[in-house]
C-alpha cells in the first residue's frame, strides 16, 4: 500500500521546490524579487494567462509528466505547482 502523501518518485519536497523555482527563474517576465512558494502567477509574478500556461508546460517538461488541462488551470501559485508534483508518482 502506497502512502497517500509520499513524494513523487522519491523526490523530497525541498528538491521539488528548488526545481520548480528554477523553472520560474528561467522566465524573463517573472519578477524574481517576488518569487517564492506563496507567489501567485498573475498577481505577484506578473504573468498573463499565456505566460502561466508556458510555465506549467515548463514544469511538466522538468518533471517529465503531463498535467491534464483541467488540473493545470487550477495551478495558480508556485506552491500549487510544488504540491501537484509532490503528489504525482510519475514525476522524476
Amino acid at each position: 500500500m502506497r502512502a497517500a502523501f509520499s513524494a513523487a518518485a522519491g523526490l523530497n519536497k525541498s528538491e521539488i521546490e528548488a526545481r520548480v523555482l528554477d523553472v520560474f527563474k528561467g522566465f524573463e517576465k517573472v519578477d524574481l524579487a517576488k518569487l517564492s512558494p506563496i507567489a501567485r502567477f498573475t498577481e505577484d509574478l506578473g504573468l498573463d494567462s499565456l505566460d502561466a500556461v508556458e510555465v506549467v508546460m515548463a514544469v511538466e517538461e522538468e518533471f517529465a509528466i503531463e498535467i491534464p488541462d483541467a488540473e493545470a488551470d487550477e495551478i495558480k501559485t508556485v506552491q500549487q505547482a510544488i504540491d501537484y508534483i509532490a503528489k504525482t508518482p510519475e514525476a522524476h
